[in-house]
């Protein structure tokens, strides 16, 4: 298969990569600089997620695409990802999956809102939930066949296996899920259609 990634030098993106190549399919990672570890299925391409320019020749010819971009404290989520939604719809590339956060999941206390507005999650700062949300709105309202894993505290450690998922909730009582087991469910999705159109939760 043929699989772009964007964010691919990020701590979920580099584990999701690592997956891709041990299972054989061709790469393409959009990157700012060169700094991931070459081997002979990937294609490592300098360039701005924020450039629609950039975002179209790394889609070309996938079948798939990840998007394992963060906020970082910048707005570069919400500008890369309708670039990233024009370009597939425009060489017919209909699956995404993107990592997102669990503050865009239901609220249980507050029904009707998301988890940061209705007082779920402890962070005072909304501005990543906000820019996640900004994605989900697009993409509920898009065409794409998508989904995004929604990961709460998100310590580094390796995949365990034993998380547990819930569609567009968190599971109750999660508190926490290791990069790795994340990288590990997002990566899985390539082959579900469980979670199409929608949401997912993810914890321990």
């Amino acid at each position: 298969m043929n699989i772009t990634i964007f964010g691919a030098t990020g701590r979920v993106g580099q584990e999701i990569l690592k997956h891709a190549l041990a299972d054989g399919h061709q790469v393409k990672a959009l990157v700012r600089s060169l700094k991931l570890e070459g081997h002979d299925n990937l294609e490592m391409m300098t360039g701005d997620v924020r450039n629609q320019q950039d975002i179209e020749r790394a889609i070309q010819g996938a079948d798939l695409v990840f998007s394992a971009l963060g906020t970082d404290r910048t707005t570069t989520l919400s500008e890369a990802v309708p670039f990233i939604k024009e370009a597939m719809e425009k060489q017919g590339i209909k699956r995404l999956i993107t990592i997102g956060t669990a503050g865009i999941l239901n609220s249980r206390m507050t029904p009707g809102v998301l988890r940061y507005q209705g007082g779920d999650s402890n962070r005072k700062l909304t501005f990543a939930a906000e820019e996640h949300e900004k994605v989900y709105r697009l993409l509920e309202a898009s065409e794409l066949d998508w989904t995004i894993v929604c990961p709460t505290y998100l310590p580094d450690g390796e995949a365990r296996g034993s998380y547990r998922t819930e569609k567009d909730f968190l599971p109750e009582e999660g508190r926490e899920i290791t990069v790795g087991d994340t990288a590990d469910f997002a990566y899985k999705q390539m082959e579900s259609a469980e979670f199409s159109k929608s949401r997912v939760g993810i914890s321990y």
